[in-house]
């Protein structure tokens, strides 16, 4: 059968050919029925939609289906919105799709429709979401909320309308009747009859057959046939077909196009060499399909559904079939266990689901190198023998070379000769083992790649668990009295001095901020009851004071006595620049500490660059009004104050906007005065780990770690994603990285928000930004720009110095190691 859980006929949301939309499907490619610009088409539920389908049949393009009623079965290409999910309909997808009819020519409502191609299956869209023309040309795609989900990117061309052909394509044209796009070159893990593969492009498998989004498994072209790789770093290759003739190869990029029964090869221009046949009757619709369990299976449609596995590998032998860690043995998933010990290091991820992979019980930590050893497995093979070689002459050099670094998961040592000489194998992501059954290794005289090494995380010895214990255990006792009697001397000397410290006259003083009683702060903010969020040290509240809102923050754990935090709202208190947050007032009685800030009603920063509330994307113009605002909020603190103010916590949740957009650097919590006759200053580290600049290593530090943290801040707006992320994919975590790699290529538009095509369009502008980015990313801090020059350059007065890639730290593996907030102050803003 085709693959299980595609969509079927009731699934449909809204298809394109309805007769509520203006599209018809025609022999001809040229007789198109043109989609005219500022069209629209809205995803809608399948109660409100009545089908009229005119469309003509795979089988016999020149034959309508109402005249083909002697054929067995028939079918066709439809577009519309379809449901991404076989038991709800909550999301869809746009797509290109196989539609089923019977004899009298109505859809088959029993048969699946098959989804060939779709606009971005990573974001299935909701009800209400739009297709559109707008009025450059552009064919869009947006959620329900108006978000950018898909579009095809061709702003500028003359596009007069969109068909689809009789083979599947879907095609925009232009006055002239040429093509201007087509998905036909935008392929996601299906072929259909008549569609090439390019030298390049891709096929990338589903996740499951519910689940629409890519997986780590694709095929492309390579110069010489098709390759199949488990998506790592490097890509590991499972498959490979090479069907050109080495006496015939040429220079011209390969072409792979699929045709009844067969896929042939072609180079460019279109020279024939070979073909390989897929055993398909030639009057029968089909379609080649990447499938989420990494096959290749051809699927055709005669009276009956016919499937064929081409690439005709053993199930063992494909990456994902047991999972990470898993070992295959005819089929059947376990997980490693020690030769000759009966012990492991690992658990299933699912013990009624083995085939979804094993986890260490101990995850590998690098902070603990010294407790890793390497795991035995023997009569074991892998599917790609050349993972990451390594300089290695023995045995024993490859797998003290892998216990030495990190990033090797696994370690292979493939002998060549009886003499113990072989290639050195390395693995920095392991997918499925095999295990060689005893009839292979009888077949051979010399097992090749029967022994595999799985690094693992191991615990101290027993007797030195029990010293630390028990060490740990007198420490709890001894620590436990002490803080016994320091909290009774404690409570002692309070009630000494509580009363004496509640009479001190702290009245209001010259250039302080208003102080507010308990009392008066309680009624604003109605019994401090509408949160507004929570920062490091406390929570903020709404709050009025007469007609004007405010924001008040109560500070948790405090811990100054009244003398210290009066101070430090002095300081404070003195600083205003339209580009800071105002300190309006405080509160200071007893233990509690309040600080009252002025109103911002657009939030922070970090909820419109990261997409976690739905909100529509910042254009270029709103981006580089943010980066301009908080430059010259911070050149005022690192320039024109009487002493310079350290801010050492720039990060997107302490820049906050207000209803214009316009944003003000807000808690100064952690912030350090220099003075003027000061190059530096040592002070302990303090800040947000993924924003510290390198010299916090050495705890002697200027105004310049600023200037660094505001580099970080600039990719992360105009990248439109967090600095450290884990839901990335382990290669794509850290941004600076990604920054150093994408400069290294000259791929900086690959790093564009994709969420606006205000960004996109705006290309060679954002990339100069980028640049101006990583000169304030450099290692030496005496090399990066003052926030005057980088105020310069954003007005255009100052060129931005252009540095290489390595001049960029390289963020370690765990930014945890670097710090978490300071403990060293408690004034902190509103978050």
């Amino acid at each position: 059968m085709f693959p299980t859980g595609r969509m079927g006929p009731a699934n449909i949301f809204l298809l394109v050919i309805a007769t509520a939309a203006p599209l018809l499907f025609t022999a001809h490619p040229l007789s198109y029925s043109i989609a005219k610009p500022s069209t629209s088409w809205i995803n809608q539920t399948p109660s409100k939609v009545q089908f009229k389908i005119q469309l003509h049949t795979m089988v016999t393009s020149s034959v309508q289906i109402q005249q083909a009623l002697y054929l067995d079965y028939m079918s066709a290409f439809a577009v519309g919105f379809v449901c991404a999910s076989t038991t709800t309909c909550d999301v869809s997808l746009f797509a290109v799709f196989i539609v089923y009819f019977d004899y009298d020519g109505t859809v088959d409502q029993g048969h699946p429709m098959q989804v060939v191609w779709s606009a971005n299956r990573n974001h299935p869209v909701r009800e209400n979401a739009t297709l559109e023309f707008s009025t450059d040309g552009n064919l869009v795609l947006r959620d329900a909320d108006g978000s950018h989900v898909w579009s095809s990117n061709s702003s500028g061309r003359s596009v007069a309308g969109m068909l689809i052909t009789e083979i599947g394509n879907l095609v925009l044209f232009d006055n002239k009747n040429a093509t201007v796009w087509q998905s036909f070159h935008h392929p996601t893990d299906t072929l259909v009859l008549g569609q090439s593969l390019l030298e390049g492009m891709r096929l990338t498998a589903s996740t499951s057959a519910t689940n629409t989004t890519e997986n780590q498994l694709y095929i492309t072209v390579g110069p010489d046939g098709l390759y199949a790789y488990a998506q790592s770093t490097p890509p590991q290759l499972y498959y490979y077909s090479s069907w050109v003739p080495n006496d015939k190869k040429g220079n011209g990029s390969m072409n792979v196009t699929f045709m009844n029964g067969s896929l042939s090869i072609f180079v460019h221009p279109n020279k024939y060499f070979s073909q390989i046949s897929l055993q398909a009757a030639e009057s029968t619709t089909q379609c080649l399909r990447l499938d989420p369990d990494g096959h290749m299976r051809l699927y055709e449609w005669s009276n009956v559904v016919l499937v064929h596995d081409i690439m005709a590998l053993d199930d063992c032998d494909y990456p994902t079939v047991c999972g990470e860690y898993g070992i295959c043995t005819e089929g059947e998933c376990a997980c490693p266990v020690e030769n000759n010990y009966g012990s492991s290091y690992f658990k299933p991820v699912d013990d009624r689901k083995l085939n979804l992979g094993c986890t260490p019980m101990i995850p590998i930590s690098c902070e603990e190198i010294q407790h890793h050893r390497l795991f035995t497995l023997a009569d074991i093979s892998y599917f790609d023998n050349n993972c990451t070689v390594v300089n290695a002459i023995n045995e024993d050099d490859c797998k003290q070379a892998c216990l030495k670094n990190c990033s090797c998961r696994a370690v292979m040592f493939s002998y060549y000769d009886q003499l113990g000489h072989g290639l050195c194998i390395w693995m920095t992501k392991i997918f499925s083992f095999r295990s060689i059954q005893q009839a292979e290794l009888d077949a051979t005289t010399f097992s090749n790649n029967s022994f595999a090494y799985l690094k693992v995380q191991v615990s101290p010895s027993n007797s030195n668990k029990k010293k630390v214990m028990l060490g740990a255990a007198l420490g709890a006792i001894a620590t436990l009295v002490l803080l016994v009697i320091l909290v009774a001397l404690y409570l002692q000397r309070k009630r000494k001095y509580e009363y004496k410290d509640d009479e001190t006259d702290f009245g209001q003083l010259p250039g302080m901020p208003t102080r507010f009683s308990l009392e008066q702060l309680g009624e604003c903010t109605e019994g401090f009851g509408k949160k507004l969020g929570e920062g490091g040290f406390g929570s903020v509240f709404e709050g009025k004071l007469g007609e004007e809102r405010v924001a008040v923050k109560r500070l948790e754990g405090a811990r100054q006595g009244k003398k210290e935090f009066l101070a430090e709202v002095e300081t404070i208190g003195s600083i205003e620049h339209i580009n800071l947050v105002k300190l309006i007032g405080f509160c200071a009685e007893k233990s509690e500490r309040l600080l009252v800030y002025e109103y911002m009603s657009s939030g922070s920063l970090d909820r419109w660059i990261y997409y976690r509330h739905n909100n529509n994307a910042l254009d270029w113009r709103t981006r580089c009004r943010i980066i301009l605002d908080i430059a010259k909020g911070l050149c005022y603190l690192h320039e024109e104050c009487r002493r310079k103010i350290a801010h050492l916590d720039i990060k997107p949740q302490n820049i906050l906007l207000d209803e214009n957009f316009n944003a003000k650097v807000g808690d100064f919590g952690l912030c350090k005065l220099i003075n003027r006759d000061q190059s530096k200053v040592v002070t302990m580290m303090r800040g947000t780990p993924g924003y510290l600049a390198p010299e916090w290593l050495t705890s002697r530090i200027t105004e310049k770690v600023d200037v660094y943290s505001f580099g970080v801040v600039v990719m992360e707006i105009l990248s439109g994603r967090k600095n450290i992320d884990h839901s990335q994919a382990e290669e794509e975590v850290q941004l600076i990285n990604i920054l150093r790699e994408k400069e290294r290529n000259n791929r900086l538009i690959d790093l564009i928000d994709k969420h606006s095509d205000d960004m996109v369009s705006h290309h060679e502008e954002v990339i100069q930004m980028m640049k101006l980015a990583i000169w304030c990313l450099q290692n030496d801090s005496r090399r990066r720009p003052s926030m005057s020059t980088v105020i310069k350059v954003l007005d255009g007065a100052v060129t931005i110095e252009t540095f290489d890639a390595n001049s960029i730290m390289f963020v370690q593996d765990n930014p945890s190691t670097y710090s978490g907030p300071s403990q060293a102050s408690i004034l902190s803003g509103p978050r």
